[in-house]
């Protein structure tokens, strides 16, 4: 009797295994397309008759931050869209965004163009940042949700490193003005894997149960539960929410809801905590950080392989820990040494003379700071904002939330590189600064929401925020 609800249980993680793979080669591509830049700029910014883009301090910041604006209006489209055509068929969507993206930045003629295709390609990614968590929060359980949900910052990072990598291999082997290109291009690999993917799996049964099609979604349940008692009992709970919400009118009678609109603001608060620890000034522009410490340009592109190698096996602990430790805890402990590896960055830059030390020192304070991010800060927001907002309005809160992210996400990389003309390293003490009003926000705000299923949360939040 025994061996019965075994194989089944291992039938169900297979699925919902296989669902997650699916669905995070949006990820990949996430983080691909986030992580190439940094090896490609400082070929870009070679003239053009030399195979570049003549790019300036202030086109580097316009041409990396076209992605992370186009980014924050592709989740907030992507939010409603999901909420209306599903998560599934808005990624199979966004698979096709993704390549007119690849394909226009890999060929653009003109830094007009770049910035224009970066922008459309940011539509993807911004898409498949709010999308692709909360497709998989929808099909996993509650014990599984944290970690299923974390393979999704494995998948951006693992994209990164595949990027950091690439680019320092094509650096090094290939003498062709154009390699900036071959870089861009890449990206296409993970997009027509998203779109193969999507075709493969079933949509979200919560998000069939929404919309009243209660014989699909229990048919997508049998699939990826181990028991009808299961597949019954979320059911129910989906049948009893949606009598609930329907009740209310609209979405300016929900945004009229305290407690929902205290969620969007802690939402919303956490993409600007995400950000502001200064991370993505990492991933776009270590190279540049490294050799104003006097590193050569291929040297800090290997140098910067050591980013996505920390990433990964950060976010591999992380996923480790989100299943044995609260939200709360992780994401303080994370923010408390952001701002110690911030000032002692700042302190490096500042007071060690340039030379081969210097170089080291930087790059030892940047790797230190991303394995506590990517362990800690990462993971959990993401896991976040797949628990936190209601059923019926989870896509487009999703989106506005993880939309004003790409907003911060924006900010810094279009602000970061005239700062550092600026003020140089001081930069990152404002970082750290900013980094203590953060642990300020989250100790005042941020509710625990470990070990609930979607349904049982969405009840405790109401109760706690209203």
């Amino acid at each position: 009797m025994a061996a019965a609800p075994a194989s089944a249980d291992n039938k169900e993680n297979r699925f919902v295994f296989k669902v997650a793979i699916a669905a995070t080669m949006g990820a990949l591509a996430f983080g691909y397309d986030t992580g190439v830049i940094s090896g490609a700029l400082p070929f870009m910014t070679v003239p053009a008759a030399q195979g570049g883009l003549g790019l300036t301090p202030l086109t580097e910041g316009v041409v990396t931050s076209a992605l992370v604006f186009g980014a924050a209006f592709g989740s907030l489209m992507a939010g409603s869209l999901s909420d209306r055509y599903g998560r599934r068929t808005t990624l199979l969507g966004l698979s096709l965004v993704f390549m007119i993206g690849v394909l226009g930045t890999a060929l653009a003629p003109s830094v007009a163009v770049m910035a224009a295709m970066r922008f459309v390609l940011g539509l993807a990614v911004g898409g498949a940042s709010s999308t692709v968590p909360v497709f998989i929060a929808e099909m996993a359980g509650p014990s599984r949700r944290a970690r299923l949900v974390s393979q999704n910052e494995l998948m951006i990072v693992g994209g990164q490193l595949i990027a950091y990598v690439l680019n320092a291999l094509l650096a090094h082997f290939s003498d062709s003005p154009n390699v900036w290109r071959h870089m861009l291009g890449i990206a296409a690999v993970p997009a027509v894997l998203l779109g193969i993917g999507m075709l493969l799996v079933p949509a979200s049964p919560r998000w069939l149960a929404s919309k009243g099609r209660m014989k699909e979604a229990r048919a997508v349940l049998q699939q990826i539960r181990s028991s009808d008692a299961q597949v019954e009992s979320e059911l129910a709970d989906m049948v009893k929410l949606n009598k609930i919400e329907h009740e209310q009118t609209g979405w300016a009678a929900v945004m009229g809801t305290p407690w929902i609109r205290k969620l969007l603001w802690i939402g919303i608060g956490l993409g600007f905590v995400a950000q502001l620890t200064g991370v993505n000034a990492f991933m776009y522009f270590t190279p540049i950080i490294l050799k104003s410490t006097g590193l050569g340009t291929n040297a800090a592109l290997f140098a910067t392989i050591g980013n996505g190698v920390v990433a990964v096996i950060a976010t591999f602990i992380g996923i480790w820990l989100i299943g044995r430790h609260g939200r709360r805890p992780m994401m303080l402990t994370g923010l408390g040494f952001t701002i110690a590896t911030q000032a002692a960055l700042g302190t490096v830059l500042l007071w060690m003379p340039d030379g081969p030390l210097k170089s080291y020192a930087a790059l030892a304070c940047i790797l230190c700071f991303l394995l506590f991010m990517q362990m800690l800060i990462s993971p959990v927001y993401w896991l976040l904002m797949s628990e936190l907002f209601p059923m019926r309005l989870r896509g487009v809160l999703t989106g506005s939330a993880v939309a004003c992210q790409w907003l911060f996400n924006g900010l810094v990389a279009l602000l970061f590189p005239l700062a550092m003309a600026q003020f140089g390293s001081a930069t990152f003490y404002v970082f750290a600064a900013i980094n203590v009003a953060s642990y300020i926000f989250v100790a005042a705000c941020l509710p625990e929401t470990r070990g609930k299923s979607l349904e049982e949360l969405e009840k405790h939040l109401q109760k706690k925020l209203a």
